[in-house]
């Protein structure tokens, strides 16, 4: 049982703690709503369990026998970081029919995300290290493990797309939105920053 809790305390933390996912679910509620957002929700709930998953039972490793597969990982992350923060900052504002431009993540993309999310791997990574112990009762602690990171993806996921909802009132023109974007996409590139250095 205390392992259990220390787990859960784990990813009660990392879940809800400022990061990609996050700035992108909070720019998500800000632009679209909560419902239109739930794909994108639930793609970093299914999606990041199954990573942690992965790497549980073994891809970790394949990254600390080839430490250039990291390097790679890590600078394509970012491009990708750049051009999703390059597409969000121009997101919400009303084109010339006075409809909102762009859309939220779909379930797949942000599912494929965390692949690229170095947050998901530092979170991954770090877990595997904590909390799962080698030899033969691996498989049952890396699925409590994601089982965990499940249950704590989607609360965290709801609260940071409902805090964005909750800022959407306040961006009430298109200049509002336009500033609010580009400062949400700044932190989602400076999120990046720690893990490049």
């Amino acid at each position: 049982m205390d392992q259990i809790l220390a787990i859960l305390g784990f990813a009660l933390v990392t879940a809800f703690t400022p990061g990609p996912n996050n700035t992108m679910l909070m720019i998500s509620g800000a632009n679209w709503g909560v419902a239109p957002s739930i794909p994108h929700m639930l793609g970093i709930t299914i999606g990041f369990p199954v990573m942690v998953f992965a790497v549980g039972m073994g891809l970790g490793g394949v990254f600390e026998a080839y430490p250039v597969l990291h390097e790679i990982l890590k600078y394509g992350s970012f491009l990708y970081l750049l051009y999703l923060a390059w597409k969000l900052a121009r997101a919400g504002r009303h084109d010339t029919d006075g409809n909102r431009q762009g859309r939220p993540m779909s379930f797949l993309a942000a599912a494929l995300f965390q692949w690229v999310n170095p947050k998901a791997w530092v979170m991954a990574i770090s877990a595997m290290a904590l909390y799962v112990p080698a030899g033969s009762a691996m498989l049952p602690a890396v699925l409590l493990l994601a089982a965990i990171f499940a249950l704590t993806s989607l609360p965290s996921a709801a609260t940071w797309c409902l805090f964005g909802t909750a800022i959407s009132r306040f961006l009430d023109s298109d200049r509002r939105v336009a500033v609010f974007n580009a400062v949400m996409a700044a932190l989602l590139v400076l999120s990046m920053v720690p893990t490049l250095l």
